[in-house]
């Protein structure tokens, strides 16, 4: 793989997003519904469920565990709906939001769409693409989320989505090689640092005990940070910035000495062996001869079903580790159900994300597919039913009762994140490729930040 340092063409969204309006009935004549509360929900809920057949359009990525349950559980909701006809749309993540950021623009997006949190930031910061979910809570039980849970999805004064789930970053090993080492897993950055040691030393030099891509390696960065110095990467709400020139370049080179003291792979020598192709399917990974990963909380199951017969079972949830006084990192919403200004069927669409959140039927076949499920009725439904994975609830508890910082909306701009293209990976591939200090790539890291709207 050659060296990334090319940014891609941010896609910006500007101005209401087309004509069709949260009012408009879908699909012919409504049912009469009861009053509600705001003028907005008054004449949602006049136009109610339609008693004519109706086209309801979602779409979603992810991958096929994903993909199944989200198809049977609309095949569920249409037993019950039976004039309701939901047509998804769905693919893995790569490309995703440029696809959908092309449709917000253009007012085609799907009616019920599953969006990352930030995308409220950069495709409705003035509230202009999503309906304000308040204004169909006759059909969405908003009661089923905690306040601060919602209120991460408020923007501009409107409930602009539900959080399908929080989430947050946490360690996983494999056992298996830990084991060929003779040592226990890291707890503390002194630990870690041997770690790598005892691999080289033990196992030999295509053996470690930690791989990051770029951008995972700047979540660690700041991981890392606000574990030392304890306060946010950024302000949650204005996306200031907390840190100095010298504080980022000293998290840059916590990053460089990971890997000059081989408790991760040079970029180069990855991409050398595996181009693009994500951790978790490299076949250093497989074979375990990468022995830990720094990941979502949801992703567990993708990462020891990935694992051979030889290693599978030595897939372990770690402990975060304490890289400072402080607990760093940080949750945040992991994904959200949202309503397009552009439906016309704002209330079948409202009652389609309230059985796949809230109903039992729907909550019990999504169950943690997504990851832990936010909603309080939701979570009981998916429990009950067996369908929330073990290991995805272990890493969701170490994570939540871990984290204490929160995230920015800026930080996963697809300007900075982006694989191949993003600031992120500018300054951790040159890291590695060019063999850079810190206090090199500062600036790097800073102008890419303003370029997406950070004040530094």
């Amino acid at each position: 793989m050659s060296k990334a340092i090319s940014r891609r063409d941010f896609l910006k969204v500007s101005g209401a997003v087309g004509a069709a309006g949260l009012l408009a009935a879908c699909g012919g004549s409504g049912n009469a519904g009861s009053t509600a509360t705001s003028t907005a929900a008054s004449a949602a809920s006049v136009a109610g469920l339609s008693s004519d057949p109706v086209t309801l359009t979602m779409s979603w990525w992810g991958g096929e565990s994903r993909h199944n349950a989200y198809q049977e559980a609309i095949k569920a909701f249409s037993a019950e709906h039976s004039t309701i006809t939901v047509n998804p749309t769905f693919a893995a993540w790569s490309g995703w939001e440029d696809t959908m950021s092309t449709k917000f623009a253009g007012g085609v997006a799907e009616d019920v769409c599953q969006i990352n949190w930030n995308w409220l930031y950069n495709y409705s910061k003035n509230g202009q693409t999503f309906i304000d979910l308040n204004s169909v809570s006759e059909y969405l039980d908003l009661t089923q989320w905690d306040e601060a849970k919602l209120a991460a999805c408020n923007v501009a004064n409107a409930q602009q989505c539900v959080p399908v789930s929080m989430t947050g970053r946490i360690f996983y090993w494999n056992k298996t090689t830990f084991d060929k080492a003779g040592i226990s897993f890291p707890t503390t950055l002194d630990e870690l640092m041997a770690a790598g040691k005892t691999f080289q030393e033990k196992l030999g030099d295509d053996y470690y005990p930690l791989h990051l891509g770029a951008y995972d390696r700047m979540i660690l960065m700041v991981f890392y940070l606000e574990s030392k110095y304890g306060k946010d990467w950024a302000d949650p709400v204005t996306s200031t910035l907390n840190y100095t020139e010298d504080e980022i370049a000293e998290g840059i080179d916590f990053i460089k000495s990971l890997v000059d003291g081989h408790v991760m792979m040079n970029l180069k020598t990855y991409y050398s062996a595996n181009s693009d192709t994500a951790t978790h399917q490299s076949n250093e990974w497989i074979t375990g001869k990468i022995a830990g990963i720094f990941e979502w909380d949801s992703a567990a199951s993708k990462y020891s079903s990935a694992l051979d017969d030889a290693n599978k079972d030595g897939f372990t949830v770690g402990e975060e580790i304490k890289f400072g006084d402080n607990n760093g990192g940080f949750s945040k919403v992991s994904m959200g159900l949202a309503i397009t200004k552009t439906s016309k069927c704002v209330a079948e669409a409202a009652t389609l994300i309230n059985f796949l959140l809230n109903e039992e039927k729907g909550a019990s076949i999504m169950g943690s597919e997504c990851g832990i499920p936010a909603s309080k009725a939701g979570l009981a439904a998916a429990q009950a039913a067996g369908a929330v994975k073990e290991l995805v609830a272990e890493a969701n508890g170490k994570v939540m009762a871990f984290v204490s910082n929160q995230l920015d909306p800026l930080f996963e701009s697809n300007d900075l994140k982006a694989t191949g293209t993003g600031i992120y990976q500018e300054v951790f591939d040159t890291l590695d490729y060019d063999n850079a200090s810190g206090a090199d790539l500062v600036d790097t890291l800073l102008d890419g930040m303003e370029s997406v709207g950070y004040t530094v």
